[in-house]
């Protein structure tokens, strides 16, 4: 079988209780305290931004399944669905540890029924790793872990969210290698997500080479990049505090591919690394400036990638 980096099946969760957490702003640099909304405004501005971002996908030709999020229990960082659950190109689902309690309750058995009502199978095997969350050990999915499908590895920076051992687990589960390293910020803070420094396309990786501190490591990351036919697009920290490495490429019914972010994200771009990225595909930029401030994820962390086989 041969195995998609990319895909036109998107799971995305319609958040109904968007806010501002201050149980992941205590890891999360790039939350923003700066209370300017009201909680009113602030989840009627997320709601907004979040279906003009469906509706741009879905212009394009991605396929999105949109979910609604329950009410009750306030679940604010309902929006960011990819770090509690991943569905796999064997038919396999994984749902993962969150660090932050408030996290732990998006996890939602309806939310995978959507998934499942839209015609995808799970095949393969249904992994729960939250069990971990008793012993204070966290894998918050494709925040925590980069995946490149096609070459089985799993990049992952070190952090509070992202715990080395049950990377091992899960990637012998998967039949990947885990390639994990060390990333911080300006301030010496671990990076809270690896998706956050590091995007990999299919022929490309946009990654915060200076966020790396270790020469061993960066070069080890380079070396593989190399071996597995990524062109290399550095990012800077600036940058990567504007989100350039929150992105996803994912592709359209036809088969096109775009790379996914946000209008700050795009913006911080230089026109030279827009060029080079235009090289490998097209770009895609949504307005999230209300989710990027009070919810510190980008668009990137509100894609779900659904990989699962479809019934004919």
């Amino acid at each position: 079988m041969s195995r998609a980096q990319t895909t036109s099946h998107l799971l995305m969760v319609r958040p109904a209780q968007f806010g501002f957490n201050a149980e992941t702003a205590e890891n999360n640099a790039f939350q923003s305290r700066d209370q300017r909304l009201s909680p009113s405004e602030m989840r009627e501005k997320a709601i907004e931004e979040f279906d003009q971002f469906v509706a741009q996908l879905r212009a394009v030709g991605v396929n999105v399944l949109v979910a609604e999020d329950s009410t009750e229990p306030a679940k604010p960082d309902a929006v960011f669905p990819n770090n509690w659950v991943s569905f796999h190109q064997e038919g396999h689902i994984v749902t993962y540890p969150m660090f932050a309690p408030t996290r732990r309750l998006e996890r939602s058995e309806a939310v995978l029924q959507t998934v499942l009502d839209a015609g995808f199978q799970q095949t393969g095997s249904r992994w729960h790793l939250e069990q971990e969350e008793a012993n204070n050990r966290f894998l918050e999915g494709t925040g925590s872990i980069i995946f490149d499908h096609p070459h089985r590895l799993a990049y992952a920076c070190l952090s509070p969210r992202t715990d080395a051992a049950l990377l091992d687990q899960l990637c012998d589960l998967l039949g990947y290698k885990a390639v994990v390293f060390h990333s911080v910020d300006a301030h010496g803070q671990a990076v809270y997500h690896t998706n956050v420094m590091m995007a990999l396309g299919e022929t490309f990786v946009v990654i915060c080479l200076e966020s790396v501190p270790d020469p061993e490591e960066k070069a080890k990351l380079l070396a593989l990049f190399n071996e597995t036919g990524k062109e290399v697009v550095p990012i800077s920290l600036e940058q990567m505090n504007a989100f350039a490495g929150n992105m996803l490429q994912v592709r359209n019914q036809e088969g096109k591919t775009y790379l996914i972010m946000s209008e700050t994200a795009y913006q911080s771009l230089s026109p030279a690394q827009i060029e080079q990225l235009r090289r490998h595909t097209e770009l895609l930029h949504s307005q999230l400036n209300t989710i990027e401030t009070y919810g510190g994820g980008s668009a990137r962390c509100m894609l779900a990638e659904i990989y699962l086989p479809k019934k004919n």
